[in-house]
């Protein structure tokens, strides 16, 4: 992802500025406009996920955000390492099994999000061409504990699932526009394989570093591929297939599947568990 510009109402993606309206509140029925400008007042605009109540995450997770390998703007590299800590210290499976990692974006890489840290505004509003967590996805006794993972969030950490839609996602409803969310969702275990990236994303024309990169070297997948970064960013609506498939493919896709905001909650209730 890339970083915000000084300016609040303004962010980076890539070499172009694109401007944004000022954060639409959580209650009210304020929309972003679809040429990015300044919002106009709606009518009430359904939410396509209904919010529960947000459970408490487990007190007995022994884990500070601190303690996890942090680089402003290379989200993509600390949710892998993420992964492999949690793994690591058994707050997640051994294997991973458990883990999923997201990556949030649309085809014009104008991705809405609130709650984060990088923000110059009281909410954590920020457009981010695209950003990355992991979400946790545990049952115990038939209840749901899913869980996310947001290194650049300042909502808890980790935060109960239904609390980060409501607050961070706030999936308003943006139906066309495109601000629209998307959701690649690929399983941990074969994302720790198959991702690599040579930060090249990550430079100008001239070979310079927009945003200097982690001090360890550049992530390698297993066969030996050095940059498929963009093969997780790109998405589109049409890559949306229908909720049963997703749910099996997610564990034989190296590029996992793609969600909407509207099935995002149900896919990983679907999920199957032990």
């Amino acid at each position: 992802m890339r970083s915000p510009a000084p300016d609040s109402a303004t962010i980076t993606t890539g070499h172009r500025v694109l401007s944004t309206s000022p954060s639409p509140s959580p209650t009210s029925t304020t929309r972003l406009s679809m040429d990015g400008g300044r919002a106009a007042a709606g009518g009430a605009a359904p939410s396509p996920v209904a919010a529960s109540p947000h459970p408490t995450a487990p007190s007995s997770t022994p884990v500070d955000v601190s303690s996890f390998t942090h680089t402003p703007c290379y989200c993509e590299e600390n949710i892998y390492m993420l992964c492999k800590e949690l793994m690591r210290i058994g707050v997640a499976d051994l294997m991973g099994t458990d883990l999923y990692v997201v990556f949030i974006s649309n085809e014009e890489k104008k991705v809405p999000l609130w709650h984060q840290k990088a923000s110059n505004s009281d909410d954590g509003f920020i457009c981010w061409d695209y950003h990355v967590i992991c979400i946790q996805s545990r049952r115990n006794k038939g209840e749901v504990l899913d869980l996310v993972w947001d290194l650049d969030s300042d909502l808890s950490f980790p935060s109960p699932f239904s609390q980060y839609v409501s607050d961070a996602i706030q999936p308003l409803a943006f139906g066309d526009s495109i601000y629209r969310r998307l959701f690649r969702v690929v399983h941990a275990p074969l994302f720790l394989q198959s991702f690599a990236s040579d930060r090249s994303h990550m430079k100008d024309p001239a070979g310079n570093w927009i945003q200097l990169p982690p001090k360890y070297d550049p992530i390698v997948a297993a066969d030996g591929t050095t940059n498929n970064l963009h093969e997780y960013i790109a998405m589109s609506v049409d890559d949306v297939a229908d909720l049963e498939s997703m749910v099996n493919d997610v564990y034989s896709n190296n590029h996992g599947v793609v969600v909407n905001e509207t099935i995002l909650p149900r896919f990983f209730s679907r999920l199957p568990h032990p």
